[in-house]
């Protein structure tokens, strides 16, 4: 069987994480043949890998085919910019980036390349998720007007934020609980409904924490033909609530837990809101209507599903879950619910690149 040769750059808890995966046999015809870290502590525990401290000789030797980063946010177009010019097919941890003018210049690398190019947006293969995607492609609930996603279910407590000099910065992490823990949601958001046509968001920062980033967020959308969404975020609050709701013009999806309730209706609101028929003396009518209920059990993170998805796209031409390039989408929705916050205004979409950077550095500094 052919192998897909893969180093892996950037060895914290994930990396290691995806290393195991792979030493362990889980993605079949996928073989680990270097990692690169600051630190060879943690590749000790990986027998006879060679190991590199430097990116930029590891990709020289040319001792892989393809490299998976795993290093901080801001270093991911950096690092794949070049691995696509020396060629290499590139499996980038989410995010893509911290803003959106690096992440464009790393998409134009990776179709310049003509390598594979991949994300880690594991949540894409989760059953629940893409069975959403599945009822809208299928017009279950026609047309979607509004989606609202209440996702306060991330709490950390200040030591989460104390454990590492970068984490809760500008300059360390480009982001809060958007860009971390968000970042997932906003890209199944969008993978659902499409991109908005702008962007209004308030997200204090350091509201429940002492950092300088945002731990609550609250971002409206609103799309070209009338449609909205609500996405509403937190680490401060306890237990939370993980609930997304998405209404249309012929019924409605409402997920919590490992459950989905599909309800469609007889006949669509837009025919029925005028009809004769459905008015009485309550002035509240009561349309027919079916309710199904689907529970998905097996549920997991999805990191497995992605290396395997990647490694059969290189080797055999298998479509991407997660094609590389679509990462842009989730990290603009980010960077317009910060400009928004900092602006006070309202963003329209596409993203003003270069004032976002400009904010970004303010920030920074």
């Amino acid at each position: 069987m052919k192998k897909l040769k893969i180093a892996i750059i950037g060895l914290g808890n994930i990396g290691l994480s995806h290393a195991k995966h792979i030493l362990s046999g889980e993605v079949p015809g996928l073989e680990l043949t270097a990692v690169c870290a600051r630190s060879k502590e943690k590749a000790d525990a990986l027998e006879n890998i060679p190991f590199y401290q430097d990116y930029h000789e590891l990709l020289d030797e040319h001792i892989a085919d393809a490299v998976l980063i795993t290093t901080p946010h801001y270093s991911h177009p950096e690092i794949a910019i070049e691995a696509f010019q020396k060629g290499y097919h590139v499996l980038c941890e989410k995010p893509s980036g911290v803003y959106t003018k690096a992440v464009r210049q790393m998409n134009e690398a990776a179709e310049k390349s003509g390598k594979v190019f991949s994300l880690m947006l594991n949540q894409r293969t989760d059953p629940l998720y893409q069975k959403v995607r599945q009822l809208i492609r299928e017009n279950a609930i026609g047309t979607p007007h509004r989606l609202v996603w209440i996702l306060t279910d991330w709490y950390r407590t200040q030591a989460y934020y104390d454990s590492c000099s970068w984490r809760g910065t500008w300059a360390g992490e480009g982001g809060g609980v958007l860009m971390n823990q968000g970042i997932h949601q906003l890209d199944l958001w969008q993978w659902f409904m499409g991109m908005p046509q702008s962007i209004t968001a308030h997200c204090p920062t350091g509201k429940f924490h002492n950092i300088e980033v945002e731990d609550e967020a609250t971002v409206f959308a609103k799309y070209e033909n009338g449609a909205t969404a609500t996405f509403i975020i937190t680490t401060g609050e306890y237990p939370g609530t993980n609930r997304l709701e998405i209404a249309g013009s012929g019924g409605q999806i409402v997920v919590e837990g490992n459950t989905l309730h599909l309800t469609r209706l007889e006949t669509p609101t837009t025919e029925s809101i005028f009809a004769s028929n459905y008015v009485n003396t309550q002035s509240a009518a009561k349309m027919s209507s079916q309710t199904e209920v689907f529970r998905f059990e097996n549920r997991n993170a999805g990191h497995v599903a992605i290396l395997r998805n990647f490694t059969n796209a290189v080797l055999q031409g298998e479509p991407l879950i997660a094609p590389g390039t679509e990462g842009i989408h989730n990290l603009t929705l980010c960077n317009a619910a910060y400009l928004s916050h900092w602006t006070k205004k309202e963003v329209s979409l596409p993203l003003d690149e270069d004032l976002y950077y400009q904010k970004l550095q303010e920030k920074i500094k």
